[in-house]
């Protein structure tokens, strides 16, 4: 038998491992098979045999028997125990004769012995016979296993086959079912919201088409949920989620049979109000919503308030598309978002056109920041005490293309509606602190001193918002060279009602800085006195509104017992100074004096200034400018 005629396989190389831990007897014994082509692996003890083993799984095993740590019968006893290397055949190297230790090797696995000295002849016809055999048990193995596998493939087809026939109706009566649950789930979720289950937008526009169609009486009432995006930004998308669906089973136990409650996307809400005789249904269903929703809504941890503005129209003729109809809804109820929210208005023609000026207004608004029309105007801030002048509070105004001059009243809201507030904001500030310096330089030429004027600059609460924002603020003082004391920004007093971790995180930079803090318009909102004093604010103003009273009020004697008063008093009892916004007579300006009002401004003392007027101003009113000083923290 040639050795050539071993390569079971084609290309195979037979591998042979011979383990001894004679070095001679390796060399001797490998020798004498390297004639032949075959890989010879050596290992010097029955640990590395048995790793060598595992890993190059060789044809045919010498193991001699004799060797330390761990025999051959040891390594064969573990060969034959593992998976990997069971089936290989292992040849003996002893150069003991007893009859027992050859017994002892069979009953462990062995399939030969070969004595030393060796035998080359003897060695080779061994080798060449159980590979020989091995190569025919492998094929045997192979023929077993594809007879094996043939039976159970047989096995399998007829089972196959046989439950085919029974199987075929069953699967297709499945798929029949499985179709038919999925065409009437697409066909649900097609006109259905996923989170609250309402019909959706697609629904609505059908069912309104329909309407349309066959002139049928009906109204529609857009709804939105007041400040549902301050709770979804602070607390969490799922708190959101949560809310619009606990809102949504509220809504829809207050509803009548003929009216339909659909999503139409985000916080915003449709009620399709069907086969109705007027208005007043859909006024009192407003009025119903409205009351359902003041109970608070158990959201996890938190207790959360929310009203609802609502925008009713009612459908006409008029209407030729769900469009328009909806486009109208939508106006009515930013109306009534506009007049405080929590309120519901009818949609009027006016609104339409309001709605679209106030479109073209926005257009004209982002081109505008692109272009800087804006000026800036400053309005004097007197100390009432002395009669002297202590800053300005910067103005904004717009001039349009048009012409005109348009009041921040009309764009500020826009801005910040549409997020163009922060990139106006910037400017805004940077604007109003590069004037100042230039104020500062001129008045020291001409006094050898600069003067300590402030200026308070309005900032919008959106912009609190912003990362770094009192860092950029910083910068821009820096850049300037102006010392940050003066510095006010003011805020809303809603900004302490609605601020969260970020806006107040925002408060406490600017107090890091030493960028002072106004509270505008003081007594309008429903501040709490426990966040004043948590908030780092050095400034109350009084609305206008409260001065304008002081004249009636001091004519009756009330003055000290009057608005104005009472936050003079609070304001001062917290170590924060008072601003009088408005005031228009001397009667007004006398009892702020009497009631140790700080500051005062207003048309009595002077309008608001353009940038060019305001050196002019500051030269002839505060000649004594530089000895002017802040009112810091007094005693209570």
């Amino acid at each position: 038998m040639e050795a050539h005629s071993l390569n079971y396989k084609n290309n195979y190389k037979n591998k042979i491992l011979i383990v001894d831990d004679n070095p001679n007897n390796l060399k001797v014994l490998s020798g004498a098979l390297a004639d032949c082509d075959w890989d010879i692996l050596v290992a010097v003890d029955g640990e590395s045999a048995i790793e060598q083993a595992i890993y190059s799984r060789p044809d045919l095993i010498f193991l001699d028997v004799m060797m330390p740590v761990m025999d051959g019968f040891t390594a064969c006893q573990v060969l034959k125990n593992t998976a990997e290397t069971r089936e290989i055949p292992i040849i003996f190297m002893t150069s003991l004769s007893d009859s027992l230790d050859k017994v002892k090797g069979f009953e462990l696995g062995a399939v030969d012995y070969i004595t030393k000295p060796f035998d080359r002849d003897e060695v080779m016809a061994r080798v060449k016979t159980h590979l020989h055999i091995n190569h025919l048990t492998r094929q045997i193995q192979e023929q077993n296993q594809k007879l094996q596998n043939f039976n159970l493939e047989l096995e399998r087809r007829v089972k196959e086959r046989t439950l085919a026939l029974s199987n075929a109706i069953e699967e297709l009566q499945a798929l029949q079912t499985q179709l038919l649950q999925r065409e009437q789930r697409l066909a649900y979720e097609a006109v259905h919201d996923t989170l609250t289950g309402l019909p959706n937008r697609a629904w609505l526009m059908k069912r309104l088409h329909y309407l349309i169609a066959q002139n049928l009486i009906y109204a529609v009432l857009f709804m939105d949920l007041d400040r549902f995006k301050v709770i979804n930004d602070s607390l969490g998308h799922l708190v959101g989620d949560e809310l619009l669906k606990q809102a949504t089973q509220r809504i829809a136990a207050l509803i009548s049979p003929n009216a339909t409650l659909a999503r139409f996307g985000g916080d915003e809400f449709i009620i399709l109000l069907e086969d109705i005789s007027d208005l007043e249904a859909a006024i009192s269903l407003a009025r119903t919503i409205q009351s359902g929703l003041e109970a608070p809504f158990p959201i996890l941890e938190h207790e959360l308030f929310v009203s609802i503005s609502i925008g009713i129209t009612m459908g006409s003729r008029d209407y030729q598309k769900p469009e328009d109809i909806l486009r109208d809804a939508d106006i009515a109820m930013y109306q009534a978002k506009n007049k405080g929210r929590n309120r519901y208005d009818i949609f009027n023609p006016i609104g339409r056109n309001q709605a679209i000026a106030r479109l073209e207004l926005e257009n004209d608004l982002r081109k505008a920041i692109e272009r800087q029309e804006f000026c800036m105007y400053f309005q004097p801030i007197i100390c009432l005490r002395r009669n002297t002048l202590c800053g300005f509070e910067a103005l904004v105004r717009w001039h349009h293309p048009s012409g005109k001059m348009i009041s921040p009243l009309d764009f500020i809201p826009i801005a910040e509606d549409t997020g163009m507030i922060n990139e106006l904001g910037w400017w805004i500030v940077r604007a109003s602190l590069r004037q100042m310096r230039l104020w500062q330089d001129q008045l020291r030429v001409q006094s050898g001193d600069r003067p300590r004027l402030w200026v308070n600059v309005n900032v919008s609460p959106i912009q609190l918002k912003q990362a770094n924002f009192a860092q950029g603020v910083q910068q821009i003082l820096d850049e300037y060279g102006l010392p940050n004391f003066l510095l006010k920004l003011e805020i809303t007093e809603s900004c302490l009602l609605e601020s969260t971790g970020t806006e107040n995180q925002c408060l406490a930079d600017l107090k890091k800085y030493g960028i002072k803090l106004c509270i505008d318009d003081f007594g309008t909102g429903y501040s709490s006195l426990s966040r004043l004093h948590e908030l780092p604010i050095h400034t109350l103003k009084i609305d206008s509104a409260f001065v304008k009273d002081l004249q009636t009020e001091y004519q009756n004697g009330s003055c000290h017992n009057s608005i104005a008063s009472t936050i003079i008093k609070l304001a001062h009892g917290l170590n924060m100074d008072v601003v009088a916004e408005g005031i228009e007579t001397e009667e007004q300006k006398l009892v702020l004096r009497s009631l140790a009002c700080d500051y005062g401004q207003g048309y009595l003392l002077s309008r608001p200034l353009a940038e060019d007027a305001v050196y002019d101003y500051i030269s002839k009113n505060c000649m004594d400018y530089h000895e002017i000083q802040p009112i810091e923290a007094r005693s209570s």
